[in-house]
């Protein structure tokens, strides 16, 4: 389905279902009630087949509703659609000294016409690249076309697995409903928490809360971005193997401290069990499966730091054939049926925003919040779970009432600007939350160690 001529631009407030609808899902899925009164003002100019405005509004809605849960306001909660619409597309808008740093798309990541149907390639990382060159042949785009349009797509999609790549055979809603990883997400909620293991009541304020994030690409750093401009102490782990592009981190690391840490080197790895004993949330962003050789899987964590909240995030789920699957927001809009839904007769199209990484990384940040608020009441450690596929599904099943999209809004009063070694950096404000107090501070400049707590001297 395309969006054209006949539909019209109507802004979303927070009387319409689908919004109502989303904070329902979280609250029923956390076990918090989220009745804090919600106001949405203005448009966010998302509009589409699908209800993205309402997916990103509730998202953004769910995290500053259990914020409030967790600190005791009962303020009324007024959500500006404009600021929202922004923030769920900010890589478009960091810039580093005036000029624009954001990631894009490499060449590589694009649909690509098949035999019968279409591929989407995700190559915007070096060894993602490779994969997709080792099974057709090359990195030049003319050669890349000419190689995929002579073979089937979910030949190509299992090839490139297979090398170690990521892509995805475009399909429809009702053939990846049909599938058996789209059989696996129908039977998920749209997320889940529960409490593993035993423990005291915790009560560790939001501000000074203890974060370690474990995350990568888009999802996961959001989660974390948001949870730094609430005043967590966010300390952001990266490997010194396949790093995480460093232009993304501008935007998506702000507020945060990043190190570098090899889990395979016992000093490092010993750092990282004395950062666990004195964190209060993990949070994961690698594909199931990536970090249980360290033991860092959330059973293990369970097991060994059960004061613990530990929130993970996935492409595809964790269960089903595609669990342990690389997967970015584009493939999980190609293989959803997502990019069918945006097309047109003559090719894919794709969401005004990458909404699938932004919503499920502002859901991730409500259910840290909404498991400290459980942990508060009824001890123990905590464990959340959600998918990108997950709130793709929620996405497709939402009642549809297409719209066509408007404007972009004018970022100018949204934006922040903040210092940083790297030069002036500047970003979308967090919507709804404290505007954040540093910049991504970017290896090497920060030590792997916690902030002293306020009142404390460790």
């Amino acid at each position: 389905m395309a969006v054209g001529a006949g539909l019209v631009h109507r802004p979303v407030g927070a009387d319409h279902p689908p919004v109502t609808a989303l904070l329902g899902d979280v609250a029923a899925a956390t076990g918090v009630p989220l009745d804090v009164p919600v106001a949405v003002v203005g448009d966010t100019g998302l509009g589409g087949p699908l209800a993205v405005p309402e997916l990103v509004l509730g998202a953004v809605a769910a995290q500053l509703v259990a914020a409030r849960s967790l600190t005791g306001d009962p303020s009324p909660l007024r959500l500006d659609a404009a600021h929202v619409a922004l923030a769920v597309r900010s890589e478009r808008f960091v810039r580093l000294d005036g000029r624009p740093v954001g990631l894009g798309f490499a060449p590589l990541s694009r649909f690509w016409r098949t035999a019968d149907g279409w591929l989407r390639l995700h190559g915007n990382y070096p060894h993602h690249r490779a994969a997709a060159a080792s099974v057709l042949g090359s990195e030049d785009v003319a050669a890349v076309a000419a190689a995929a349009v002579g073979r089937t797509a979910e030949e190509l999609e299992t090839a490139v697995v297979a090398a170690g790549g990521a892509a995805a055979a475009v399909r429809t809603p009702e053939a990846w409903a049909a599938s058996p990883q789209g059989r696996a997400v129908a039977g998920l909620p749209l997320l889940d928490l529960r409490r593993v293991s035993d423990g005291a009541p915790r009560r560790p304020e939001l501000r000074g809360l203890r974060v370690l994030d474990l995350t990568r690409v888009i999802a996961g750093p959001v989660a974390t971005r948001v949870l730094a401009s609430h005043g967590a102490d966010v300390l952001r782990m990266d490997g010194p193997r396949l790093p995480d592009l460093r232009e993304g981190l501008i935007d998506t690391g702000v507020g945060k401290r990043h190190v570098v840490l090899d889990l395979a080197g016992a000093r490092d790895r010993a750092m990282v069990e004395e950062l666990l004993s004195a964190a209060d949330v993990v949070v994961q962003g690698y594909r199931p499966g990536a970090l249980e050789a360290f033991g860092l899987d959330p059973a293990a964590l369970a097991q060994r730091h059960p004061h613990l909240v530990v929130v993970r995030l996935s492409a595809w789920g964790t269960s089903g054939p595609w669990a342990d699957r690389r997967g970015f927001d584009s493939l999980v809009q190609a293989a959803t049926g997502i990019a069918t839904t945006y097309g047109s007769p003559e090719e894919p199209g794709v969401l005004p925003a990458q909404a699938l990484d932004h919503a499920t990384g502002y859901l991730a940040a409500a259910t840290v919040l909404a498991a400290l608020v459980r942990q508060r009441g009824e001890g123990g450690g905590w464990y959340g779970e959600l998918s990108l596929a997950q709130t793709a599904r929620w996405l497709l099943a939402a009642p549809q009432d297409p719209s066509a999209p408007g404007p972009v809004p004018d970022p100018e009063p949204y934006l922040q600007t903040l210092a940083s070694t790297d030069g002036s950096v500047t970003v979308v404000a967090p919507p709804g939350s404290p505007a954040w107090t540093t910049a991504a501070v970017l290896p090497p400049e920060a030590a792997p160690e916690w902030l002293p707590r306020a009142g404390s001297a460790s």
